[in-house]
């Protein structure tokens, strides 16, 4: 395999150091840079008058770096809404000696591998938490620098790849926004004109209290707010619960977080929860099979109706000043339809998450596709297929 010639940094770059005059009364972008080869992006505007440190010029097409964080990939192309961006002396930017040595497109390739961020590192020195690059070891560096067609030809090959995974993430979020218009249409009509029942009634509260015991282990079920389901905290020993409560949980119960269910932390047990334990933060309701379903009840509440009965039922400030009130929970009402209804509603909520399982095996295939491609080119140090 043909092996490409290696070259500096320091014989492609150089520093700019085009210091920024500052009008008072004008509006400046400044510039922050994502890890991970995330890209270059807005940090927000700030006022001129606002400004009391040197600043410097940022150019379309310059390499910026982050001097603390460019060991964890933070670093990248000046995009052109960001010509003329202002940053610190923390984020050191680079211009391109010449444009027909090196494409500036193909190190926007590069900069975003695996070998350019080990690269990075080994240019980085200092204690932990004050590691930081050195410009003129990373000057030093080598890279293997393919023939200006060739860089072209990979450019464009890496582009054609990226347009297409963008394509498939689209693709997919718009068969999910169908989805959950379906779901939104189908609920509604499932509740036109259906009783209104109290949750006293359909779903009360239950609570299982244990008893600890110092030797044993008791592992704690968790609540995702926005609706992401529960998921699955360490084990407290004994000795660690103390004088805490803990309730145990089912599998079909439906759960609440009393401080964040205004959030959206509502969730159904799974099978896969059971032994778990949950504290009194946890609201537990065990939910009358023949009146209603847990599916369909967990739906309500995380509409935009059911959050604000949720909200109303929890007063106080933001975050944890606001806690869901037992007896508060107990008396709101939930639309009821008969159980057909529900039933038919559970089976096409399955069916789609069913369909947004397939959809994020796809999104982590997708999303690992550009790094592969990008390892194996710039590992390799030769042309490939992408």
């Amino acid at each position: 395999m043909k092996m490409w010639p290696t070259v500096a940094l320091g014989e492609l770059l150089s520093r700019s150091d085009e210091q920024a005059i500052i009008d008072p009364a004008v509006d400046y972008h400044e510039v922050t840079i994502k890890l991970w080869g995330k890209g270059v992006v807005s940090r927000g505007k700030v006022r001129g008058s606002d400004v009391i440190s040197v600043r410097h010029v940022v150019r379309t097409n310059q390499l910026i770096l982050s001097k603390i964080d460019a060991r964890n990939g933070a670093i990248g192309l000046v995009p052109p809404e960001l010509d003329g961006a202002i940053v610190s002396n923390d984020f050191p930017s680079f211009a391109f000696r010449d444009s027909s040595g090196c494409v500036p497109a193909f190190m926007g390739w590069l900069i975003r591998s695996a070998p350019f961020v080990e690269l990075c590192k080994a240019a980085s020195e200092g204690t932990t938490n004050r590691v930081r690059i050195k410009e003129e070891r990373f000057l030093k560096q080598q890279i293997a620098l393919p023939p200006f067609a060739e860089q072209q030809a990979i450019v464009a090959r890496l582009d054609t790849l990226a347009k297409k995974t963008r394509q498939v993430e689209a693709h997919l979020d718009a068969a999910e926004r169908d989805a959950e218009h379906l779901l939104a249409l189908r609920f509604r009509d499932a509740i036109a004109d259906a009783p209104m029942r109290t949750m006293a009634e359909v779903a009360p509260l239950v609570r299982r209290e244990i008893s600890i015991n110092i030797e044993s282990s008791y592992p704690e079920l968790g609540i995702r707010s926005f609706g992401k389901g529960t998921f699955h905290k360490p084990p407290l020993s004994g000795s660690e619960v103390g004088a805490k409560r803990l309730y145990r949980i089912e599998p079909g119960d439906l759960l609440f977080s009393n401080v964040f269910a205004w959030e959206g932390a509502i969730a159904i047990a799974q099978p896969e929860d059971i032994g778990r334990f949950g504290s009194h933060r946890f609201i537990t309701c065990s939910v009358d099979d023949a009146l209603v379903s847990a599916g369909f009840l967990r739906f309500f509440f995380l509409t935009d109706e059911g959050l604000l009965k949720i909200s109303e039922a929890s007063p106080g400030g933001a975050g944890r000043n606001r806690t869901l009130g037992l007896e508060k929970l107990m008396v709101i009402e939930a639309p009821v339809p008969s159980l057909n209804k529900q039933q038919s509603f559970d089976r096409l909520q399955a069916g789609i998450a069913a369909l947004k399982a397939r959809h994020a095996a796809i999104r982590a295939a997708n999303a690992a596709l550009l790094p592969a491609i990008l390892e194996r080119i710039f590992t390799s140090g030769a042309p490939t297929h992408a």
